[in-house]
């Protein structure tokens, strides 16, 4: 069975939204312990679902997967063109200002980092182009926190997180790239996948799916 925290927002033919809960896999791990994961329960209710693309296992929100090879193919493809574009609602450690220009952007070169693996690091000489947009959506002056939609231009692991914590805003309860203070904030990561937006891959028409975050 489903997660009782994954529901299907959408299903037809050709692909699948899920709404991921904080705390499961995409994927199985390695080890015993961590072959229960999104994917292995969708298959239990649709045999054909294939991963197309992860979130880390302590974010949640929207979730694509495909019906069937081609469909994998075909969405796989969009996504190492940048034609899917994805938004999420976080919740940062301090006040980043309000930036006159509605959108800001950090372009900062991110690479594996080796010794601590499977943690990412900024990296200008080693690491790959890594760029994201990101606006104030309101500040917590009481909680001295920042909400922010953030918008992934490229596709790197980890890439908000490492992102905002270079710039010295880590995303609340962020256990891995985090200062203590924010992770003491809040009990688990406050980064969700709340927008989609993609050609369907049968009929070629825009589509667009919304997820609103807990916290």
């Amino acid at each position: 069975m489903l997660h009782p925290e994954i529901s299907v927002i959408y299903a037809d033919s050709a692909l699948l939204v899920l709404n991921k809960p904080s705390g499961l896999l995409c994927v199985p791990g390695r080890g015993p312990d961590k072959q229960d994961c999104l994917s292995s329960r969708v298959s239990e209710i649709y045999p054909d679902a294939r991963i197309v693309h992860r979130l880390d296992m302590a974010t949640s929100g929207l979730l694509l997967m495909a019906r069937g090879p081609l469909y994998q193919k075909m969405l796989s493809q969009a996504f190492a063109e940048r034609t899917i574009r994805k938004r999420y609602i976080a919740v940062v450690d301090g006040l980043l200002p309000t930036q006159a220009e509605e959108w800001s952007v950090i372009d900062m070169p991110i690479a594996l980092d080796w010794p601590n693996r499977p943690l990412r690091i900024i990296d200008a000489n080693n690491g790959k182009p890594s760029c994201t947009r990101w606006r104030v959506l309101r500040h917590d002056a009481g909680n001295q926190t920042t909400r922010l939609e953030l918008e992934p231009i490229t596709g790197r692991s980890h890439q908000l997180r490492v992102h905002l914590q270079a710039l010295r805003h880590p995303i609340l309860g962020d256990v891995w790239y985090g200062s203590s203070g924010a992770q003491a904030k809040a009990k688990r990561l406050l980064l969700h996948a709340s927008r989609l937006e993609l050609i369907h891959p049968a009929n070629s028409q825009p589509i667009t799916f919304a997820s609103e975050p807990e916290f």
